[in-house]
């Protein structure tokens, strides 16, 4: 009887051991499996002296409502670099909004919060690959840039796909202030006012560098190009070769080119309409526009557009023709290569047609003034259906409202 005992009280440990080894087992198999991190819930707000660029990277990892609201105030760089803002492939689908009057500057600011004179960035914002329509600027000032040119904290973006890479030359860093956009990108940018910015070489306030890597337009809505300046082409919007962009009730007025033409050819070896200079938008060969109701004056030339297959509909083109007298040519309203897609448009000018392409039947030459108000809404009734008009900002939907989101601050 006792033999018996032990021998079932063997059986019982036994059983209890593979019990407790198999326990332990499953306790070092769950604890081998780390927990993620919950994901983060926009939208995301930000107020001055807050960092933009961390709401940006919160709004990346977010599965829903991946928006950032910069609340009103002026936003500035705190370091030197490529850009204060970058929006690259990880970004897709962020919406980027103002709610109020709100400045993205290129220049930092002291401890009491003085702007500095010079710029410390070489774009207020950058576009890289990856990023598509879904991704939405809207609402800002952006201004200040100011040529300053750095290689630093260059977004160290994901290769899409196979085969070649955009180049990175110097149109990547020396060309637009304000935004830079760059191979397969094309974002949308609403209600932005781009205002005093200028660069080294060209594309004074938005360079778009697409290469040819992206079949699709950056899109344009409802912006103001003004006051922005480059020595070479393109004072508003550059639009390289092999790119394409959509401008559609956009205002272009004081933007200055050309004016150091001479100093590229020395420097660089470039030379690009020699005689009477570039335009607020320069298109290059291999690219394209479309340019729907929006108006150009007082710029140093209007339009110049190698590409092919632009359009430009119902526009006003009148007086652009600020000049400091280094360019031999006078300046011009129209100088494109291939003007069969210029319909109902309003040219009013010393030259309207450099290149006698734009069919006078189908379009206003010679046009009377348009009696610009403040806004430059022309008060001359004939001008009732075409050029650029203001339009009020959109106001924050109730969610956005509503949303307890915390603040981002530094």
């Amino acid at each position: 009887m006792r033999l018996i005992c032990i021998i079932k009280n063997s059986e019982v440990c036994l059983s209890c051991l593979l019990i407790l080894i198999s326990f332990s087992g499953c306790q070092r198999e769950k604890s081998s499996t780390p927990s993620l991190p919950p994901k983060p819930v926009g939208p995301f707000h930000v107020y001055p002296k807050g960092d933009i660029q961390a709401a940006l990277d919160l709004a990346a990892r977010a599965e829903n409502k991946k928006e950032v609201i910069v609340h009103e105030g002026s936003y500035h760089p705190a370091t030197t670099g490529f850009s204060f803002l970058s929006l690259t492939a990880k970004h897709d689908g962020v919406v980027l909004r103002a709610d109020g009057n709100v400045t993205l500057s290129a220049k930092p600011v002291t401890s009491t919060r003085q702007p500095l004179s010079s710029a410390i960035v070489s774009h207020v914002i950058f576009c890289g690959e990856g990023v598509t329509e879904k991704t939405i600027i809207e609402g800002f000032r952006v201004s200040d840039a100011d040529g300053y040119v750095s290689q630093e904290n260059d977004p160290n973006e994901i290769r899409l796909g196979q085969g070649p890479a955009p180049t990175r030359g110097m149109f990547y860093y020396m060309d637009g202030g304000a935004l830079k956009i760059y191979g397969n990108s094309h974002p949308t940018i609403k209600n932005v006012r781009f205002i005093n910015n200028s660069t080294k070489l060209c594309g004074g306030a938005v360079s778009i560098e697409q290469q040819g890597f992206c079949k699709k337009s950056v899109h344009f809505e409802n912006c103001v190009f003004k006051e922005n300046r480059c020595p070479g082409t393109g004072a508003a919007v550059d639009v390289l070769e092999g790119s394409s962009a959509v401008i559609q009730n956009c205002l272009f007025v004081n933007n200055i080119a050309n004016y150091g033409m001479d100093e590229i050819d020395a420097l660089y070896g470039l030379v690009y309409n020699a005689k009477h200079g570039c335009g607020a938008l320069t298109v290059f060969p291999n690219s394209k526009v479309e340019v729907i109701r929006s108006t150009f004056t007082a710029n140093w030339n209007g339009v110049d557009d190698h590409g092919a297959g632009s359009t430009y509909v119902r526009c006003i083109l009148w007086k652009n023709d600020q000049t400091d007298g280094s360019r031999p040519g006078d300046p011009y309203e129209f100088d494109i290569i291939n003007g069969e897609g210029v319909r109902d448009c309003f040219i009013g000018g010393e030259i309207e047609d450099l290149r006698m392409s734009i069919d006078p039947k189908i379009n206003k030459l010679q046009a009377p003034s348009p009696d610009f108000d403040e806004n430059f809404i022309p008060q001359n009734q004939l001008y009732g259906e075409v050029g650029y008009r203001p339009i009020l900002l959109r106001e924050l939907s109730d969610d956005e409202a509503n949303s307890t989101q915390p603040p981002l601050q530094q």
